[in-house]
């Protein structure tokens, strides 16, 4: 590019606000030049990540920098308070930030299941009553008022250790989730992948020898799913016999104070995550694997178990380790979702003024 052209793509540039002088260089020889950089209040985004159990959301300006964030307790007695709580959390987002709802860019929203975007409705997401009734998406949209996505919430946790996490720099990894529910997202070749549906990933639906795959149970929540999530690990425990009350983060602790009836529910959970990790591998073969969720977090109990496992099961190596962002994962997967769109958006704009 010439000169007079960089020149005036700048002087556009500066024009729309999106860039702004950072000063001028010095210590060279001769005259000095003008740097740039990104106004970071050029734009702001929304991430907001939507669960059984919370809604978590942050705002941050156009440079990614978190702003203010909120965690509230999900409100999910229908699909409508948790529409209207979103929207809350949202605009209160804004209003925390010091700057009115119409100057966020864009939004995204990460939710359990599949988002179909034909159909305006996110298919598959039993853990929140009532979200998958169809006109879902233009609900959100009237709620929020702005340029917004769908993206099933694993996804965007697999994107947020790309940006953040362990995934950064990694070509081809996997993102397994192990908590309420069980799945995966995809990153292959540097980019997220949904498959032809969007459904890439959902491996709770991977069939299992040891479980019986036409339950109805198995059929509408997924095998590996019904085994390997919390549900499935207070089931073993129950079984087994480990005195009530239950939850999969109380058959953790026990184990870790050496229950040998924890135990064992722990080692069925350890070959679980291997059978799923083996039959990715063997298709995708990813670098890495990433544990992630309340019960992928255990990596005390589970990374070893999990590789001596691997190596009964497969010829094949990925390494594997524990989510450094934990339950953040998908805030920060949805944060840069929207950043990139909303990148995107506010460039186009300063090429059109151009």
């Amino acid at each position: 590019m010439s000169k007079p052209t960089v020149s005036q793509a700048l002087a556009a540039l500066l024009l729309s606000g999106l860039v702004r002088e950072a000063g001028r260089t010095s210590g060279g020889k001769g005259p000095t030049a003008v740097l740039y950089e990104l106004n970071p209040q050029a734009g702001w985004v929304v991430g907001i990540d939507v669960g059984r159990d919370w809604v978590r959301a942050a705002i941050a300006d156009v440079t990614g920098q978190f702003v203010a964030r909120r965690d509230e307790r999900a409100q999910v007695k229908s699909a409508k308070t948790l529409i209207t709580q979103i929207g809350a959390i949202a605009h209160g987002l804004a209003a925390d930030a010091g700057i009115k709802w119409n100057q966020v860019t864009f939004a995204t929203v990460g939710s359990p299941g599949v988002f179909e975007a034909e159909r305006g409705q996110v298919a598959l997401a039993y853990a929140l009553p009532g979200w998958g009734r169809q006109g879902l998406v233009e609900l959100v949209q009237q709620e929020l008022g702005t340029n917004i996505a769908f993206e099933n919430d694993v996804n965007l946790a697999a994107l947020g250790e790309q940006w953040h996490g362990l995934g950064k720099g990694v070509d081809d990894f996997a993102y397994l989730h192990l908590g309420t529910g069980v799945g995966m997202g995809l990153v292959l070749n540097g980019e997220l992948y949904r498959g032809s549906a969007g459904a890439a990933g959902e491996v709770g639906y991977l069939p299992l020898a040891e479980t019986d795959v036409r339950d109805p149970l198995s059929r509408r929540r997924g095998a590996l799913d019904a085994a390997a999530s919390a549900r499935g690990v207070v089931s073993d425990a129950r079984r087994i016999g480990l005195a009530p009350p239950l939850t999969a983060k109380k058959v953790f602790e026990e184990a870790r104070r050496g229950n040998r009836k924890a135990q064992r529910v722990v080692a069925l959970e350890v070959h679980r995550i291997a059978l799923a990790i083996a039959a990715v591998a063997a298709v995708l073969d990813p670098e890495l694997v990433i544990l992630g969720g309340g019960i992928g977090s255990n990596g005390d109990l589970l990374l070893e178990p999990v590789a001596k496992e691997m190596k009964a099961l497969s010829p094949f190596r990925p390494r594997i380790e524990v989510s450094v962002l934990r339950q953040e994962a998908t805030l920060y997967g949805s944060v840069s979702m929207a950043l990139q769109a909303a990148q995107d958006q506010l460039f186009a704009r300063g090429e059109a003024s151009a």
